[in-house]
């Protein structure tokens, strides 16, 4: 492979977390402020105000993860975990549709998780040692 590949992989990596990390982060101020919008969303789960919070706080550490060196898979990790259970709860507890979002969020939350599935499957190998470390 030459440099060029290498950093062409590269910056696509990088752009793969700056989007996840601006989805996750965007939601945050709805999260933290207590919006309607989402009061309602997790009022329907039955976990508000504490399934809010703990949400948003998973999503900004899950953001910062995936930009500390060699911790990146462990952000994606998260951001899969998190996203597949707001897909899950679209699917079989909220709906898709959220407030007339014409089903925003749950494309968001679809987007977030693959592109999170991307980031793990490029850093298997380093998921792969800290795991072989663990035993």
């Amino acid at each position: 492979m030459s440099a060029f590949d290498l950093s062409k992989k590269n910056l696509i990596l990088i752009c793969l977390r700056i989007l996840v990390a601006l989805i996750f982060l965007q939601t945050l101020f709805f999260k933290f402020t207590g919006a309607p919008e989402s009061v309602a969303i997790f009022s329907k789960l039955n976990a508000e105000p504490w399934g809010r919070i703990g949400t948003g706080v998973l999503e900004l550490f899950a953001s910062v993860l995936l930009f500390v060196p060699g911790f990146g898979w462990s952000g994606a990790l998260l951001g899969v975990g998190l996203m597949s259970g707001a897909i899950l709860s679209h699917l079989f507890v909220i709906g898709i549709e959220q407030e007339n979002d014409g089903g925003f969020l749950f494309f968001l939350a679809l987007t977030s998780a693959f592109f999170c599935l991307l980031l793990l499957w490029a850093e298997r190998n380093r998921l792969t040692e800290f795991v072989r470390k663990r035993k």
